[in-house]
């Protein structure tokens, strides 16, 4: 299809049809890379220096002079410059009335001032346009191209038409601008680089320390009875056994983890009969990083798949099997076939290859780039749908392996069961819950509330009518 509209204009042309001219406050590496990318895009690049003559290593094209001349040359003037040293600009007043300033500096610290950088230069140049952008842009993203880093600019200001322009610079650097209001966010826009994994802290301090309890649970389980009771030295199993065991663990906890403040959001629902309050923070935040909790989850049971992977080759399974074969060969003597021995090696392989080919599939459909691509009815229908089927295999899966020893005494070591009966307890208990919310005499209620009904609507409409009365 063709365009016919203004967006297939190149954004460097005037209505002269010149190239526009940008001012640059700054000669560092940001301001380096930022203008050899706007030259790149037909830009016309001034700087504007405290010493013009000793900026030596500024890109061809670009034309050095001091501040008061480089303003007087373009209308946007990006400020490619540290806040300590805005005071300069009080000196330029005049010469920046009425042109846009673009702020793109950030700080060392999360609120580190009591305003952001944006509205401390608005407030030293007040007859100036001050938008904020660029800053979460590396200098580095910017000479290594778009495709490489992030191309997301957040743009904040309280002048639509200086703020547009800018978006329309963003544009022709091949980024995208997403527009976040006033200049109010600019304490938002400008801690945002500052901050490290927000939402995966809590997926990773919860997975280490799943981890570590496991593991630890394991070790005296199967390194320190033994020792205790039999001073056998297995210590080896540190390597790949236990971890073998807790990555398992820890999948199908998390997986389970990830569906069950929905079940709770659900049943607060039902206990409130409303769905017109708030839930507790937690669950809020909870309910926030499911999709970083199935993430880490993911990674674990790959980590599971490629330790099992590598089991037929190590030293202490090809001992036990040479070991086997010599005695059955001595002895004359062959274990019988067991059927149902079979049916369950063969059905937990089966659940496990099933449950891992799901837990990708869930993985993949996380993607933005492929979340994008589908419709909410589909992308529900593979998170909600195929995720609790996923977790129906994974927890057969887990029960399978126990067998016909799951429950038997002769597992418990210092009155401590196997750690897989453990991971078993959150998955088991969700499914529970989940198989119970969708009876249709909960069910229904539930979707009533979530469409809006409420119990006590009709008691609280007979109560207002009243003391209207």
């Amino acid at each position: 299809m063709e365009k016919t509209s203004t967006d297939v204009l190149p954004f460097t042309m005037n209505s002269s049809g010149k190239q526009e001219t940008v001012c640059i406050f700054g000669t560092g590496d940001f301001g380096r890379s930022l203008s050899f990318k706007m030259l790149q895009c037909g830009y016309s690049i001034v700087f504007g220096s405290r010493n013009p003559r000793m900026s030596t290593l500024l890109p061809n094209g670009a034309e050095v002079l001091s501040y008061s001349e480089a303003a007087q040359k373009s209308d946007i003037i990006i400020v490619a410059t540290h806040r300590e040293h805005y005071d300069f600009l009080t000196e330029l007043t005049e010469v920046l009335n009425g042109k846009i300033l673009v702020d793109v500096s950030n700080n060392l610290k999360i609120n580190q001032y009591s305003e952001s950088n944006a509205e401390y230069l608005a407030q030293l140049v007040p007859g100036a346009h001050v938008v904020k952008a660029f800053n979460t842009i590396s200098a580095w993203a910017l000479q290594s191209g778009a495709l490489d880093a992030s191309r997301q600019v957040f743009v904040c200001g309280n002048d639509n038409k200086a703020k547009q322009r800018v978006m329309d610079i963003v544009r022709t650097l091949g980024l995208t601008p997403l527009d976040q209001g006033s200049l109010i966010a600019a304490n938002e826009i400008e801690n945002y680089p500052l901050q490290l994994f927000p939402m995966w802290r809590f997926p990773l301090y919860l997975s280490a320390g799943l981890c570590a309890f496991f593991f630890l649970y394991c070790v005296i389980r199967e390194v320190i009875y033994p020792y205790v009771y039999g001073k056998q030295d297995e210590t080896f199993r540190l390597a790949i056994s236990i971890p073998n065991r807790v990555f398992p663990i820890a999948a199908l906890t998390l997986l389970a983890l990830v569906y069950l403040p929905g079940i709770i959001a659900a049943i607060l629902q039902l206990y409130r009969g409303t769905k017109y309050r708030r839930f507790p923070d937690w669950l809020d935040q909870w309910m926030l990083c499911r999709k970083q909790l199935g993430l880490v989850a993911l990674g674990f049971a790959f980590l599971h798949v490629l330790y099992t992977l590598v089991i037929p080759i190590r030293y202490y399974v090809r001992w036990r099997l040479r070991n086997k074969t010599i005695t059955q060969v001595i002895t004359n003597k062959d274990d019988q076939f067991s059927t149902s021995s079979a049916w369950l090696s063969d059905s937990y392989v089966a659940l496990g290859i099933l449950g891992f080919f799901l837990f990708v599939l869930l993985g993949i459909t996380s993607l933005p780039s492929v979340s994008n691509m589908v419709n909410w009815r589909e992308f529900r229908f593979v998170q909600s749908k195929l995720g609790y089927l996923t977790l129906i295999l994974c927890t057969a899966h887990t029960l399978v392996y126990g067998g016909k020893k799951f429950l038997s005494p002769t597992i418990l070591r210092w009155c401590l069961p196997s750690a897989y009966v453990l991971a078993l307890i959150i998955p088991c208990t969700v499914l529970v819950i989940k198989f119970i919310l969708i009876m249709p005499c909960i069910d229904k209620t539930l979707t009533r509330i979530r469409q809006g009904w409420e119990r006590n609507s009709k008691t609280s409409s007979a109560l207002n009518g009243k003391a209207d009365i």
